[in-house]
């Protein structure tokens, strides 16, 4: 699981924390492993332990190399994102199914030679995706656009996105996703609205202490559905989709 701080508190007396170091330097934060019933859980805060990373400077490439070492193999996303419609209002709850990228500048692939294309029609895992919005009240699909930051969006371009079919925004998605497709990781995003996008809203637009407010107000139902959905999760390896390419040398042992 990566995402936010709020989850330290998601482990029981049994955490432990692992300092790791990868080909791309030292990962956001120590890596804090516990149980959540039956499986065993690796978290890591994409944004580090005091929020020190803004999400264009998060160390993605070595964020994800270091859980898929630790030997993870399917990571939930829990984040916090923007609506585009006013039918997903504040503390909803959805599992997109899509993602658009906007960023620009980030390393997005381990593969600099050699002719690697991973398949990243479909971004996020089905398996993974299906365990979630088996829970009641959670909205099943959309399209998020993942932007550079750190500022937020001006109403032209909140619309633009809406107008493109978008419903969520976001700034950590990507390169968070495509990185875990090259490693063979299955990959699914949790995302919570905390707001509504400048295009939507009539107000002020975005703030961050609201946003931030906003997603400490939910934190903790957030959290428990989470762990619900760690628990709907079947105890195989990546599934079929998510073995983006076979047979391309991968710098892990085999499952």
């Amino acid at each position: 699981m990566i995402g936010g701080s709020g989850f330290y508190t998601f482990f029981g007396a049994d955490a432990r924390t692992i300092n790791l170091d990868t080909p791309y330097g030292a990962p956001s934060a120590p890596v804090t492993v516990g149980t959540v019933g039956q499986h065993d859980v690796a978290f890591l805060p994409r944004h580090g332990a005091r929020h020190e990373y803004s999400a264009h400077t998060v160390p993605y490439r070595a964020n994800m190399w270091a859980l898929r070492a630790l030997g993870v193999r399917r990571v939930f996303a829990p984040c916090a994102v923007g609506s585009l419609t006013a039918k997903l209002g504040p503390g909803t709850v959805v599992v997109p199914d899509q993602l658009l990228d906007r960023t620009h500048g980030r390393a997005d692939t381990y593969f600099e030679s050699g002719g690697v294309h991973a398949s990243f029609a479909d971004p996020y895992c089905p398996t993974l995706r299906a365990a979630v919005t088996s829970i009641p009240g959670v909205v099943d699909g959309g399209t998020m656009v993942v932007v550079q930051g750190p500022r937020f969006s001006t109403r032209a371009e909140s619309q633009w996105y809406a107008a493109a079919g978008c419903t969520l925004i976001n700034m950590t998605g990507y390169p968070e996703a495509v990185l875990a497709r090259e490693l063979e990781m299955c990959y699914a995003a949790i995302a919570l609205v905390t707001d509504l996008d400048a295009g939507i809203d009539v107000g002020t637009g975005v703030k961050a202490d609201e946003v931030f407010a906003e997603f400490e107000r939910y934190i903790e139902p957030f959290k428990k559905l989470v762990h619900e959905a760690i628990g709907r999760v079947a105890a195989d390896h990546t599934c079929t989709q998510c073995l983006s390419h076979t047979g391309a040398q991968l710098p892990f042992d085999s499952p």
